[in-house]
């Protein structure tokens, strides 16, 4: 597969792509001749914490097998936010674990939680160029070339995490003079892999003029996903697991897209799958939901928040916060029949098993979910 940007027209050749996307699109300029460098739109933009300008060249036409997670996609765009305009330096980049824990969905890392995460972006492989087309130039690489994660500080207690990049991405970043600004809130607070693979697609789009709708045959969208062989097989799975949520999560106010998905059938059979945006109208609804609190945030998606929601704290202990310290000490049970066990432990503990069982720290009846799971908490 290759991808052709030519002024106003997108192209995509080949049977099927596997596209992925780092980070979530905000703006995408293709008029080459007004273009400088990327390297140096990034560097002229280091004040602004809140955008990360990446290589178009990334952004839009770059294999990656291997494709990180969701955790290790925020922690990527940060490294590439942090490295700005000297990504494409043969230099050692670096910050703290606290600027890793700001990040929401984040906050409960340590040095050993983030390990697997450098891992994944170790393994993941840049291949440029289609090696079923002979006249294509393929150049197969890496975004990651070497992570250090240090000791605790003796004084701060804090942990520098530093980090070479791959020679690919470098040369790529060096080389591109097309980039976009990325917004990195709308990429953090996206809670799911497929609606952070999706939006940055149609967001790299949505600039284009006279384009406003995609279509995608079944495989394309696979292949967008970065769904394996095997998994998912039928269109009804891929659109109850991964279209699905993540045009439900892009819609709401998250985001500043709204889309609007059409089924294309030949006979019974979903043949191709199109998308339209649009840009919300009013989009303060969007920056107030960005700056407040994860906690509720389904139910005032789904509309049901005029209760209030009762969720279980993101991190921390339970001392002291109700109703989860009364739950605990009323069904945990007690060390040599006496003990309360230690509750900062008893709530991580609680909160690695939902992650395990992909329960949601806000969903309907958590307090009910943590009374049965402490009734058989060990604190051994």
């Amino acid at each position: 597969m290759c991808c052709e940007v030519t002024g106003d027209k997108f192209r995509l050749t080949g049977d099927k792509f596997r596209l992925f996307h780092a980070f979530t699109v905000t703006y995408l300029s293709l008029n080459s001749a007004a273009m400088g460098k990327t390297t140096e739109v990034a560097a002229d933009r280091a004040y602004d914490q809140t955008k990360t300008v990446l290589p178009k060249e990334v952004a839009q036409g770059i294999y990656m097998q291997h494709a990180p997670s969701l955790q290790a996609l925020k922690l990527m765009h940060l490294m590439i936010g942090t490295a700005g305009g000297r990504m494409a330096d043969d230099v050692r980049h670096e910050f703290k674990l606290s600027a890793v824990k700001k990040i929401e969905g984040m906050n409960n890392h340590t040095r050993a939680s983030l390990a697997p995460l450098f891992e994944e972006l170790r393994a993941a492989t840049i291949r440029e160029g289609d090696p079923n087309i002979e006249t294509d130039r393929v150049v197969i690489g890496g975004l990651l070339d070497q992570a250090v994660l240090d000791r605790s500080d003796p004084v701060s207690g804090d942990i520098l995490l530093s980090w070479y990049f791959g020679r690919s991405f470098r040369d790529m970043a060096r080389a591109s003079n097309h980039w976009a600004i990325l917004d990195r809130q709308a990429v953090f607070h996206l809670g799911s892999k497929y609606s952070v693979l999706l939006f940055q697609y149609i967001s790299s789009l949505q600039n284009l003029k006279h384009i406003s709708s995609k279509r995608f045959t079944v495989s394309e969208l696979r292949s967008l996903f970065g769904i394996p062989e095997g998994k998912l097989v039928r269109f009804a799975d891929v659109n109850s697991r991964a279209l699905g949520p993540s045009i439900d999560e892009i819609n709401s106010d998250l985001t500043r897209l709204h889309l609007t998905v059409k089924l294309h059938k030949i006979g019974r059979t979903v043949s191709e799958v199109e998308i339209t945006w649009e840009i919300k109208a009013d989009l303060t609804k969007v920056k107030d939901e960005l700056d407040r609190p994860k906690i509720g945030r389904k139910a005032r998606r789904d509309g049901t928040a005029e209760t209030p929601v009762t969720a279980f704290p993101d991190f921390g202990s339970v001392k002291g916060t109700q109703p989860w310290d009364r739950i605990a000490r009323d069904n945990a049970p007690r060390i040599d029949g006496r003990h309360v066990p230690d509750l900062r432990v008893l709530a991580d503990t609680f909160r690695k098993w939902c992650g395990q069982k992909s329960i949601q720290l806000d969903m309907k009846n958590i307090e009910k979910t943590f009374t049965t799971w402490c009734k058989s908490y060990s604190a051994r």
